[in-house]
């Protein structure tokens, strides 16, 4: 007998305790900064300016990497797992996304509002990009970060998933949204007085869509991941471009041939990935300038 009221005492005890830990777990929790992981760079730079101190926000993929190709190991993909918020580019990026088991309740499609808009690539090529390996850019055009307006939605979806996450942070968050708006705006209009022209452009690599369609760029991508060059002397006769975009500095015997062709290039960073120095709206501005003082020539 005294026996059995002593074990039902422990066990009194030991849900009373298991209460406490459930009353005070949650306060905890909120203590703690939200752990958010994006599949791209500009959706973390969004979700740092919108959450600031609330968030921990995790861009996991290698600098030296494309992240819409990334496949990310088994330990990462366990990180991502235990995140408070996965955030999704949507436009078929980062397919590696479709492949494996995440948390359906921490997903967010920052591009869904827009799905319709997306714009859909014609005849798309498969090919190879270093250590990343063999893929293609799929049917879908993927960089909608490169049309500012669009990014102000991505960013309002990312304000709401905080928002609904944390909602006593609210006022924070929102703030935090109206700030990143108002410099995403100021960076549209500078980018449409800055890009109003009707001149044709050529491009190393099928990455521009959005951008050129926010702008009404004439602009026109042959892929150099392969023997490109008749592919571009072919382009040039009907669209005599005399600019020519690149993602990164191509090699020297590239750039040679190119201005023997009287293509200048510029270099528009589309800043999928952290860059090295500066932030997603100061990378933009370089692009700008460099492409504004092109035209200017």
């Amino acid at each position: 007998m005294r026996l059995a009221l002593l074990m039902m005492a422990a066990l009194m005890a030991a849900c009373g305790s298991s209460e406490e830990v459930a009353d005070v777990a949650p306060s905890e929790r909120a203590k703690a900064p939200l752990r958010v992981y994006t599949v791209s760079y500009p959706l973390a730079y969004f979700a740092e300016r919108i959450g600031g101190a609330a968030v921990d926000v995790t861009f996991p993929a290698p600098a030296e990497i494309d992240p819409a190709s990334w496949r990310p190991g088994a330990e990462t993909i366990e990180a991502y797992q235990k995140a408070d918020l996965i955030l999704l580019n949507g436009a078929t990026y980062a397919k590696w996304v479709e492949r494996v088991s995440l948390p359906a309740s921490t997903l967010v499609d920052t591009s869904e509002s827009f799905q319709d808009d997306y714009i859909i690539i014609e005849d798309a090529v498969v090919h190879s990009h270093g250590p990343e390996g063999e893929h293609s850019h799929g049917q879908t055009a993927v960089t909608t970060w490169l049309d500012p307006r669009q990014a102000v939605t991505q960013a309002r979806a990312i304000q709401g998933a905080l928002l609904a996450a944390r909602p006593e942070q609210g006022t924070d968050f929102e703030e935090g949204l109206a700030a990143l708006e108002k410099d995403l705006e100021a960076l549209d209009a500078r980018m449409e007085e800055a890009l109003g022209s009707d001149a044709p452009f050529v491009a190393s690599h099928p990455v521009y869509q959005y951008l050129a369609r926010r702008y009404g760029l004439d602009l026109h991508a042959v892929d150099f991941d392969g023997d490109a060059w008749h592919d571009l002397e072919h382009l040039l006769e009907d669209h005599p471009a005399k600019v020519m975009l690149w993602k990164l500095d191509p090699p020297a015997d590239t750039a040679s041939r190119l201005r023997d062709m009287g293509l200048e290039i510029v270099i528009f960073d589309p800043c999928a990935n952290r860059p090295a120095a500066g932030d997603y709206l100061s990378v933009m501005e370089e692009n700008m300038a460099r492409l504004q003082s092109a035209l200017s020539r």
